[in-house]
């Protein structure tokens, strides 16, 4: 009723100022008649006036611009408005023809009746628009300009102009602003010197330098800069430029990506948060179809094991943001688990959220936890992945990394989950050590799974190489080596490696899991994230040591480590590729062995009672008879046309 009773104030409101509108266009009319209200036997002002405001109510209602907040006005609304003008004055000339034939009317007035309405109905709104973003405080003779500018840290924003003009009515709406804008670097040299909303253009990207140093001489100099898109989006800036602005003490920031949107349904200005490095030295991010995505979350019973690893928790964080009905997050990590179960909760308080401590090499225990869980989708992240640990450890990885598989996918299918997907590696191919070597195999299981069973569960993985950030990786070895004062250590200075960030690498593996789920199909699937072109390691650790603003910091070469490659591949020369969705591969293997609960128990019984050589031999002679002959040269990825790239 009360939603209702404001629109109806807002009917009556424009009618009252088409009223008015007609009145001054039937006042002003050089050819108006005595006192203006018509003659004898005509219809007098006040029947125009009445007739005109009515028409023009029905046309409001029509047209139901009564929904349109006058706060947030836009050009689209003045179109409304202005048709709305047109509509009234021409219904209203055909109702005064047929009861008067316009006797008492001034033509004038009919040309000038609906531009004043415009003018007047649009007038009002852009006021209260003004009112509501604080527009009318720089006239205000109380508060100095200098006051003003002065009363928040200095702020420079970096994007296009389109997205600093929705950056800045939006920040206009806050009266508490947390920073003020100083200016914009933009992305078109033909923009600079052109202002949006009262800002500056003041140079393009490639000029960032004379930029800042002419704010400097303003008194102007930033304590922040926002990037207004995707860091790598953006096309001219240095890992020395950043470097130095990070070491002047320049905050850099950046709104919230599309992933982390839902977390604030409901706010006008989003938060800005500090970049990461990783974003820095990331290739252009994806666009994640977000429909898809949705259909396959949304109201789902989902199970996340290795929950509190880097990929686990990023699952976590974007399956919830999708409104899953419940989570259950696994992990044999009980500090991993904390932390992302209390994350979990305080996040998305509303969210049904259960934490299970457990180890995915214990069959029945696993098997117990899914009977009781019930997921309808599974995320299987669980795994010992560095490669020198595990290569000193081989045992442990071949019980975690392929038996715990086997457990996981035996689980699932007993608790009639609708989907498993396994979260594999670039090191599964042509393998070189032991962790890449068990993911190898726990692909194979995944492969088996389907093949062996007429369980209604749906089988999947999704492979792709380092991802920037994640516990154990390059990027945090680096970063603390900085902070140490170096030196970086690198073991081959021709090393290259394939990476993406973490929310990236989380993203596509439920665009795959989405596209697979759209589809009638009910084999095993094999998934291929595209990763962009390798990186070189060496040039990695410039970057960020440049990236750091410090130049006395060496680099130190210290030479492979067992069961270390040079170079990564995605694909196997027994493997073919097709594109499956945007960004995404699917893998055509021909597999010379399908694994079977015997493999698995002859693995299992080796790796528990045999020396490490022994499990080491066994897990190769096996991924031999996996990939049937092996390459005799290093594959590379051969990306397909139309796979979205």
């Amino acid at each position: 009723m009360e939603r209702m009773a404001v629109r109806a104030q807002t009917v009556v409101f424009d009618a009252l100022l088409a009223s008015l509108a007609f009145a001054i266009a039937f006042f002003v009319a050089p050819t108006q008649p005595e006192l203006g209200f018509g003659e004898a036997g005509a219809l007098s002002f006040f029947q125009f006036a009445a007739l005109y405001a009515a028409i023009a109510a029905a046309f409001s209602l029509a047209f139901r611009s009564e929904l349109s907040p006058w706060r947030y006005v836009s050009i689209p609304d003045a179109l409304v408005l202005a048709r709305i003008a047109l509509l009234t004055v021409g219904v209203f000339l055909l109702f005064v023809f047929v009861l008067d034939r316009a006797e008492g009317l001034p033509r004038s007035t009919l040309v000038m009746a609906p531009l004043f309405q415009m003018v007047i109905s649009m007038g009002v709104r852009i006021l209260r628009r003004a009112l509501h973003e604080h527009a009318l405080e720089s006239f205000s003779p109380l508060k100095p300009i200098t006051d003003r500018l002065t009363q928040a840290p200095h702020l420079l924003l970096i994007g296009p102009p389109s997205l600093a003009d929705t950056y800045l009515r939006d920040a206009a709406r806050d009266p508490d602003r947390t920073f003020n804008a100083v200016g914009i670097i933009g992305t078109d040299r033909r923009d600079v010197g052109a202002q949006v909303r009262g800002v500056c253009i003041l140079e393009a990207i490639d000029r960032l330098d004379e930029a800042l140093a002419d704010l400097r001489r303003w008194n102007r100099y930033p304590r922040a800069i926002l990037f207004l898109e995707e860091p790598g989006k953006l096309k001219g800036l240095t890992a020395d430029q950043l470097g130095r602005l990070k070491n002047d003490g320049i905050r850099l920031l950046r709104l919230p990506s599309i992933v982390e949107l839902s977390q604030h349904d409901g706010l006008t200005l989003l938060p800005m948060r500090d970049i990461n490095i990783e974003e820095l030295l990331a290739r252009e991010p994806i666009e994640l179809d977000r429909m898809a995505v949705s259909h396959l979350l949304a109201g789902k019973r989902v199970l996340i094991t290795g929950a509190g690893g880097s990929i686990g928790s990023e699952l976590c964080r974007q399956v919830a943001n999708f409104g899953c009905a419940h989570l259950t997050v696994l992990d044999f990590s009980e500090t991993a688990l904390f932390e992302i179960e209390r994350e979990m909760r305080e996040t998305f308080p509303h969210m049904p959220v259960k934490a299970v401590l457990c180890d995915v090499r214990h069959a029945a225990r696993t098997v117990a936890i899914f009977q009781e869980e019930r997921p309808d989708l599974v995320f299987h992240a669980a795994a010992l992945k560095h490669v020198s640990m595990v290569e000193r450890h081989p045992r442990e990885g071949l019980l975690t990394n392929v038996v715990g598989t086997w457990n996981v996918a035996e689980a699932a299918k007993a608790a009639n989950a609708g989907q498993m997907v396994l979260i594999s590696t670039d090191k599964a191919v042509d393998p070189t050590n032991v962790m890449g070597a068990t993911k190898r195999l726990a692909e194979a299981v995944i492969h088996a799974q389907q093949a062996t069973s007429n369980s209604d569960t749906r089988f999947s993985a999704v492979r792709f190489g380092n991802v920037l950030g994640s516990s154990g990786s390059v990027v945090p070895i680096f970063k603390s080596q900085i902070e140490r004062g170096g030196p970086l250590t690198v073991t081959h200075p021709e090393m290259t490696r394939f990476f993406m960030t973490i929310p990236e690498a989380a993203q596509l593996v439920l665009h795959a899991t989405a596209a697979c789920h759209e589809d009638d199909r009910h084999d095993s699937r094999l998934f291929l994230l595209e990763m962009g072109e390798p990186v070189s390691i060496l040039d990695l650790a410039r970057q960020m040591i440049a990236l750091s603003g410090r130049r006395d910091i060496e680099i130190e070469i210290t030479g492979l480590r067992p069961g270390e490659k040079l170079t990564e591949a995605l694909l196997d020369e027994t493997e073919t590729s097709l594109p499956a969705a945007p960004k995404v591969l699917e893998v055509i293997s021909n597999s010379a062995l399908r694994m079977t609960a015997g493999h698995l128990e002859d693995l299992a019984r080796i790796a528990r009672d045999g020396p490490s050589e022994e499990v080491r031999r066994a897990l190769f002679e096996l991924v031999a008879q996996v990939r049937g002959e092996k390459p005799a040269g290093q594959p590379s990825l051969r990306v397909i046309a139309g796979s979205g790239s």
